[in-house]
């Protein structure tokens, strides 16, 4: 039931990853448009609407890595062994726990610092863009959580690792 939620919310991830790359073509274009052709005027909102694209699309896609298990991690040793390794994973799993902990703590902090702000063109509200921090690191520590699971499995020698570092698991 568990991997169910959270390979769904995976998905709902990948989703909105996907809807904000095209989304941020829209004020690009519009950019490009306004800048080197004399077509439509210069808008002002789609400089300020692409940034924040795009921080959208990075904080999703840190999120989406971190299961994927292609960030933070490097592949510099050798294949040691499964338990060799689990407990590499393991190491490599605990410091970007650590991070995750930094981006909940700071994270809510500069959430609520936007809360109380509007962006000076769109007029949006700041915490529209200052959640994705926190968000990120709540996200962080479930998916975390799953590969602590995979890890310790591992070490109790119940369950062979099923990963490649660049492609999400079979759920």
């Amino acid at each position: 039931m568990f991997k169910r939620i959270l390979g769904g919310y995976y998905r709902l991830l990948q989703i909105l990853l996907t809807v904000l790359m095209a989304g941020l073509l829209i004020p690009v274009t519009l950019q490009i448009l306004s800048r080197y052709t004399g077509l439509i005027p210069r808008y002002i909102w789609t400089e300020e609407i692409a940034r924040f694209c795009f921080i959208w699309i990075v904080m999703i896609g840190a999120m989406i890595a971190v299961r994927d298990g292609s960030h933070f991690d490097v592949d510099v040793l050798p294949k040691l062994g499964r338990r060799a390794d689990a407990i590499l994973r393991l190491f490599t799993h605990i410091a970007m726990l650590a991070v995750a902990l930094i981006f909940v703590t700071y994270g809510y902090q500069f959430a609520k610092f936007g809360s109380i702000q509007t962006s000076e063109i769109a007029g949006l509200p700041m915490l529209s863009i200052y959640i994705a921090w926190p968000l990120a690191g709540v996200t962080w520590l479930v998916f975390l959580g799953e590969k602590f699971i995979e890890d310790i499995k591992t070490l109790r020698n119940q369950e062979p690792p099923h990963h490649d570092h660049h492609t999400p698991r079979a759920k």
